[in-house]
């Protein structure tokens, strides 16, 4: 195991080098010029959108586009939040949560283009359903020639779309808040016992397709956000003297790269902590890696733009707001310079120290129904891709593969996972980026016609 986590690793610090920095935030800075910043001049038009003004239940899809973005949250607040947060203060400070605003922000128009191009350019699948995503257009988008290009990405998807960070962070918190400090032994049978109690709630409403999983994410992920709000606000409330002195360090520190513990990049710690931000953003928001425009490309609508508007909201809920929460959290209580812990467990050490006994259990409670709802929305983006490549009539296969990599989740290390999934999705920001950027004209020409319409 030691040599499979250390080649995964190494592979994982290839992928994310340069070559992919470039691609995912020069390529949304290109797209954030061409568009002449347009998207966020109508957010709230997207609101009216997101809130129902305009649904039609005679439109194609599957969903609304609440639902449809609650099941892309469903998979984004999730462990990125709360463990990948911690791993990044961990390893680069406060200045690390200021290149993942930076990463957010340039995320919010990646997700207009990639969420509009997946409603702009659906396709069907072998069964003669509507179905969007970068796969679908890909191929629609620049033809059949990009057939391999588009099958690239889905079976990345297959290994991005495991859920083994998620159950994995999951298991520790459990082990560290309920088991461990109630003298309960951690043992492999333990860790096999959560895997199979993680399998069996997965299972309820995984095998009930895409219409029970956008239920079920638009009741969890509203209420999830809102309890963890919560919690954060009392812990800023009790270290309020604090607050001030860390928003300021997450900004001065995101140029000095002064509790930089990691590898340097372009021979510099400075370029190690911009690469930890955005590495850690994109696993926490997925701007340009290409989950997302899946669930959105289900969304019951006719007009493109109206789904890549509603989508921007996903990085600004999820990395501006969550994650920020999270930071915050881990800086003013003074965890991440006092405690060796790392990921899920360090977060749970700062809400330990503002709240005694109450605290972890109420995260545990959050984390618990954080990884839980990604768990569904990543079955789903996993079928998609089995679909795309073998069939629709073959995308049933792939819920056994899933279970079966929960049960793997709970019984590995952080590192090995957390180092697989960022590899899987360094490659499948790959297709994504370049079909977005070859196709964002497109974009740009039905924005202008809908405003013309709508705006």
């Amino acid at each position: 195991m030691t040599s499979i986590n250390n080649i995964i690793a190494d592979f994982a610090s290839f992928i994310w080098g340069l070559p992919l920095v470039i691609l995912l935030i020069g390529g949304g800075l290109y797209l954030l010029v061409i568009s002449r910043l347009m998207p966020f001049r109508y957010l709230g038009h997207a609101l009216k959108v997101l809130m129902g003004a305009y649904d039609n239940k005679l439109d194609k899809g599957e969903i609304t586009h609440f639902q449809a973005l609650t099941t892309a949250l469903s998979s984004t607040i999730g462990m990125g939040n709360i463990a990948g947060v911690a791993v990044a203060i961990g390893i680069g400070g406060p200045g690390a949560m200021f290149w993942m605003w930076v990463s957010a922000i340039i995320g919010m128009v990646t997700k207009f283009f990639t969420c509009s191009l997946s409603i702009m350019f659906r396709g069907k699948d072998s069964a003669g359903n509507v179905q969007g995503g970068p796969m679908y257009f890909i191929v629609e988008g620049l033809g059949k020639s990009w057939k391999p290009l588009a099958s690239f990405f889905s079976v990345c998807g297959l290994v991005g779309a495991l859920p083994v960070f998620n159950v994995n962070q999951l298991k520790q918190a459990i082990n560290d808040v309920l088991l461990i400090p109630n003298n309960i032994e951690v043992t492999f049978m333990s860790n096999l016992i959560i895997g199979f109690l993680l399998v069996f709630v997965t299972s309820i409403v995984i095998f009930g397709g895409i219409k029970r999983i956008s239920i079920t994410a638009s009741k969890l992920v509203p209420t999830m956000v809102l309890l963890y709000f919560f919690m954060v606000i009392i812990i800023l409330v009790i270290y309020r003297d604090q607050v001030p002195k860390y928003l300021s360090l997450m900004v001065t520190e995101a140029f000095n790269a002064y509790h930089y513990k990691g590898d340097t990049f372009l021979g510099g710690v400075l370029g190690g902590l911009i690469l930890l931000g955005i590495r850690r953003g994109a696993f926490s928001n997925e701007a340009g890696i290409g989950t997302a425009p899946m669930a959105h490309g289900a969304a019951k609508t006719n007009e493109p733009i109206r789904e890549g508007l509603v989508a921007m909201f996903g990085p600004a809920i999820d990395t501006l707001f969550i994650c920020t929460l999270t930071a915050l959290a881990i800086l003013v209580t003074g965890v991440w310079q006092t405690s060796d812990s790392n990921g899920v467990s360090l977060t749970a050490s700062a809400f330990e120290n503002a709240i005694p006994f109450y605290g972890k259990y109420m995260l545990l409670l959050c984390i618990a129904t954080f990884s839980i709802s990604s768990l569904f929305s990543y079955s789903y983006y996993g079928t998609k891709c089995m679909s795309f490549l073998f069939g629709d009539h073959n995308k049933h296969y792939y819920h056994y593969v899933y279970i079966a990599s929960i049960i793997l989740g709970t019984t590995t290390s952080l590192n090995l996972m957390l180092n697989l999934i960022d590899s899987a999705f360094a490659l499948m920001a790959i297709p994504t980026m370049i079909g977005t950027i070859i196709l964002a004209p497109h974009t740009l020409k039905a924005f202008k016609l809908y405003k013309s319409k709508y705006l």
